[in-house]
């Protein structure tokens, strides 16, 4: 049997569960009910100077199940999934829901915008790989980076590869499930000049293993990025542009998800409350969400509700077109889910189509981050204060690493000043944006 047929038993016997599971919920007396449930299986590698740190495998998960008594809502889990255990679940959510206070709210999501019949996305790519093998990549890694520059003087080395099964059910009839895939590879280095030590890293993540890049070009990027920080020293405090390297540019958007979730919405808890409709970024900037890309990393059919997932334009022309609901938030808002449940899928931000090196000329004097650090991010006011660092650059060209700032601003203003968006996108986010020019940010140095 090969591993992608042990994978579809192993779904088959998952979703006997949940049908197990919302059976003894309705003979139980459930009004209603819904089931997830998740196997995780995979290896983890990691090394430090060539010598082997750990070496983990793991299959775990567990059930969850959801049962109503009318408004009233209960929640049980088990890692069991024996008829008996599963019995047990059930009953103790039955028992916990006769406990929890009404919620006009509460409630599947509407029977319409179930997945029926979702498609396969081609998210699940297995491959048998020994411990022998994920070693061995990890310290080649390793070994490259060490002999490309003298300067670097630590290295640790990691090899991951995962694979994971989920079923949903609820009492609608639905029972989906899927299986997907996920590798990855990296090298974090340490870099050592007059004394002084700087830390940074390469990577590669893919679904399909065959798809990670090379060892050479992992340590090729944590060589250059380490070596690059060497030198690096605080700047005066000032007002400047600022440039958000495509490493860190997708932390805004992800400021931006929180802002426009239905839970900080109806909480009243956010800096863009009441702002859909409205223009919050400049007119030239879209938000594309596509969850049906094949082999994505935030690709699916639906969310975690069971809720059809769909296209949409969440900002059209720098207009908010859409916030992100799930049932519950929804009914709260009196507006209907967005099959956002458990998170965004696939983001597009598009951009000018500028190159890194444009935007440097574009912005003249001013500083590109590279790094980001703490979480001084306040939703409800959208101020924004995090430690910094990366490059400062004059005439359009990079002069020195600098490090030990801090950057400050109003997300309100941030979004609103964004200059412009390059093509220089990573595709290892499920938020694709390239690095992202801002008119003006606050910068605390010296």
């Amino acid at each position: 049997m090969n591993l992608k047929q042990q994978i579809t038993l192993e779904q088959n016997k998952l979703e006997l569960a949940v049908t197990q599971a919302l059976d003894i919920a309705k003979k139980a007396g459930a009004s209603a009910a819904e089931v997830a449930i998740s196997r995780q299986t995979g290896l983890s590698v990691s090394t430090r100077m060539g010598e082997v740190e750990n070496v983990e495998f793991n299959h775990d998960g567990a059930l969850g199940i959801c049962v109503y008594r009318g408004q009233r809502k209960g929640n049980a889990s088990t890692s069991d999934l024996s008829e008996a255990a599963i019995q047990s679940t059930v009953a103790a959510a039955l028992d916990i829901a006769l406990h929890t206070a009404e919620d006009e709210f509460a409630g599947l999501a509407d029977r319409e915008l179930m997945a029926f019949e979702p498609e396969d996305l081609d998210l699940c790519h297995p491959i048998e790989i020994k411990p022998e093998y994920a070693i061995e990549q990890a310290c080649l890694t390793e070994r490259l980076a060490l002999a490309q520059d003298s300067r670097i003087v630590n290295s640790e080395g990691a090899f991951t590869s995962h694979s994971s099964i989920k079923v949903y059910g609820n009492s609608h009839g639905l029972i989906n499930g899927y299986a997907s895939t996920r590798h990855s590879m990296s090298s974090v280095l340490i870099a050592e000049e007059d004394g002084a030590m700087e830390r940074d890293y390469g990577y590669s993540m893919a679904r399909d293993a065959s798809k990670l890049w090379t060892p050479e070009q992992i340590a090729t990027e944590a060589v250059n990025r380490t070596v690059d920080r060497l030198g690096a020293r605080k700047i005066d405090t000032c007002n400047v542009p600022v440039i958000f390297h495509h490493d860190v540019a997708s932390s805004l958007m992800g400021q931006l998800v929180m802002g426009i979730s239905g839970g900080s919405l109806y909480r009243k808890s956010s800096f863009l409350l009441d702002k859909l409709g409205e223009q919050i970024f400049p007119e030239w900037l879209n938000i594309q969400e596509r969850p049906h890309i094949k082999g994505g990393l935030a690709s699916s059919m639906y969310d975690a509700e069971g809720v059809r997932t769909k296209d949409l334009n969440v900002v059209d022309q720098g207009i908010l077109n859409s916030y992100l609901l799930t049932s519950y938030s929804g009914r709260k808002l009196g507006m209907q889910t967005t099959g956002h449940a458990g998170g965004i899928h696939n983001w597009n931000v598009t951009g000018k189509g500028e190159t890194l090196g444009q935007l440097c000329r574009q912005m003249g004097t001013g500083l590109l981050v590279t790094e980001l650090m703490g979480q001084g991010v306040n939703i409800v006011t959208g101020d924004y204060s995090r430690g910094a660092s990366g490059f400062w650059v004059e005439n359009g060209e990079l002069q020195y690493p600098v490090h030990e700032i801090t950057i400050a601003g109003n997300l309100t203003d941030m979004f609103k000043n964004i200059v412009a968006v390059g093509k220089d996108v990573d595709v290892r986010s499920s938020i694709l944006m390239g690095s992202t020019l801002l008119e003006s940010m606050q910068i605390a140095g010296n």
